[in-house]
């Protein structure tokens, strides 16, 4: 702060306010409201003057701090298609200041967290969105404590699952699909894949997974459609799912030591769980 309050205390100010976005497919975009791109560790800030920070407010207790990002869709940096795509839910942001004089000099952070809800009007690329970011404080609206459960919490091949991934993943290629199937090639026993997921890795859906409700000979079934129609010759990775069974992880991971759920304590259900209970 004390190499900023020069700055802050004169008559004119030299400073951009920036923020950084982190998707999570990997893609880390930079903004700032100066007329021209600022170069900052490593990554460019686009100029950005239709997009506007909320005022930025913090307190000491434990109260959620929020703060709102509005602007323009454009089509070289936020797009109508990434936001329906779900590609900017729950990306990381940061939010600064820097001296436009100064390329790669001090910052002031300002604000932290991540994206909640987005919205954005029905006027297509023309349109306006709304973002809510989400500081750390967020997290304490969260329920920490687990609730007993017959099936698995974890989800495989996660920190608590400990299942390598690496055998249960494939490649293969789209081909034509029909009435909401997608045809698939180059990938043996299709059904192992259900309640699996399809992740794109070229086109328009690049990074984008999708949940698969069924499979049979040469086509997979999401539940619900990518973005974009996935075009034949598309490759794609597919990575086989789990019921979350205790059976499932016992016979078919041999993972039953990690198994996160109590598939042996009576519940509700204990008359149609058990014949004869």
């Amino acid at each position: 702060m004390s190499d900023f309050q020069p700055r802050l205390d004169g008559e004119t100010t030299t400073l951009a306010l920036c923020w950084r976005v982190a998707r999570g497919d990997g893609v880390t975009l930079g903004f700032t409201t100066h007329d021209r791109a600022l170069d900052i560790g490593g990554v460019r800030y686009a100029a950005a003057p239709g997009m506007v920070p909320s005022a930025i407010s913090g307190s000491d207790g434990l109260d959620v701090d929020t703060m709102e990002v509005s602007g323009a869709l454009s089509a070289a940096a936020i797009t109508a298609v990434d936001l329906d795509a779900g590609r900017y839910d729950a990306a990381r942001v940061s939010v600064f200041m820097a001296d436009w004089r100064e390329s790669g000099g001090a910052t002031l952070p300002l604000a932290r967290g991540t994206l909640g809800e987005v919205r954005r009007d029905a006027a297509g690329s023309g349109g306006s969105f709304a973002a809510e970011l989400r500081g750390p404080t967020a997290a304490f609206d969260v329920t920490a404590v687990e609730i007993c459960s017959p099936e698995c919490r974890a989800e495989l091949g996660d920190a608590r699952c400990c299942v390598d991934l690496a055998p249960l993943t494939a490649r293969a290629v789209a081909s034509q699909g029909i009435d909401g199937r997608l045809g698939v090639t180059g990938a043996a026993s299709l059904d192992r894949f259900v309640n699996g997921r399809l992740r794109a890795l070229e086109g328009p859906n690049a990074g984008i997974d999708a949940r698969l409700a069924a499979a049979g000979s040469g086509w997979v079934e999401p539940f619900e459609p990518l973005p974009a129609q996935l075009a034949p010759g598309t490759r794609v990775e597919l990575r086989e799912g789990c019921d979350k069974r205790f059976a499932t992880c016992a016979t078919r991971c041999a993972n039953a030591l990690n198994f996160r759920g109590e598939p042996h304590v009576p519940g509700g259900d204990l008359l149609t769980r058990f014949s004869g209970g």
